[in-house]
């Protein structure tokens, strides 16, 4: 076959779209500019609200008192804290913890009967109608099915042992001043948290992925204590999950169901 000028500059713009599309994106949040008037802006605005004031706003459905913006900081932007954007492209997607393809709205019904230990949102209602609308906007700049750099949590080194007890010591020193000595967490005086609380009956239930010691030790290593992410080593961070998730909390009846296709992971609670 005879190679032309034309055949090797087609090659290079393969290549180099491939390569483009293997790339993940940064992550980045639109201006608050971009958002469009009318309806549809109205309802990326009340999207944010309710994630960053859920308890507040949908006591129906919270049945603790956090807000989807303790764990997805700063109203899901922010890198390794399982931001929202690029989430609306990447669904539906097959999530192992149900054993099947889940669309977004099941995966924030998830949150909200798990991580909120409240009940779901109805697929066609305002509210969820609302998020959807939020985490859309937040989207618009990443291409459909590609995951930014920083989506979900980091790594840790599954490699560890934990140790509750020095996790304790590493609470007392790192945590405590801001979640409480007991896990109640800081009052913010009109009925939520400046600062939520890690175990007892307002905080997640033993169904959320943060009660697990692997999965909240990719939390707190790169995010916790606030200001200071990356400033505690894989097993501290480790160590000191492994102490809180495992106290005292309620209890999600639906659990058992978990993984259904097997591969339930080490640190899955029972």
């Amino acid at each position: 076959m005879k190679t032309t000028y034309s055949t090797i500059l087609l090659g290079a713009l393969l290549a180099a779209g491939l390569a483009q599309a293997q790339t993940a994106p940064e992550l980045k949040p639109p201006a608050d500019s971009t958002i469009p008037a009318g309806p549809k802006g109205a309802a990326i605005q009340a999207g944010k609200l309710l994630l960053g004031e859920t308890h507040q706003r949908l006591p129906a459905n919270v049945g603790n008192k956090l807000n989807c913006t303790n764990c997805h900081m700063t109203g899901g932007t922010v890198a390794l804290a399982s931001p929202w954007i690029g989430i609306w492209g990447v669904f539906p997607e097959y999530r192992s913890r149900s054993g099947k393809i889940i669309s977004l709205q099941e995966r924030v019904n998830d949150c909200f009967e798990r991580s909120m230990n409240g009940k779901a949102l109805a697929y066609n209602s305002d509210e969820m109608n609302n998020i959807l609308a939020y985490m859309q906007w937040l989207s618009s700049d990443v291409p459909t099915g590609v995951s930014v750099k920083g989506r979900g949590f980091g790594a840790i080194d599954q490699k560890l042992v934990p140790d509750a007890t020095h996790g304790k010591k590493i609470y007392g020193e790192k945590c405590a001043s801001c979640h409480g000595a007991a896990g109640e967490g800081l009052s913010n005086g009109a009925g939520g948290y400046a600062f939520p609380p890690l175990w007892g009956k307002d905080s997640f239930n033993d169904g959320a992925g943060m009660a697990r010691t692997f999965t909240a030790a990719a939390f707190v290593k790169y995010n916790m204590p606030l200001g200071q992410g990356g400033s505690l080593s894989d097993q501290d961070a480790l160590d000191v999950s492994e102490f809180f998730a495992h106290q005292p909390r309620p209890v999600y009846a639906g659990k058992d169901k978990d993984w259904p296709k097997g591969g339930k992971p080490k640190d899955a609670r029972n």
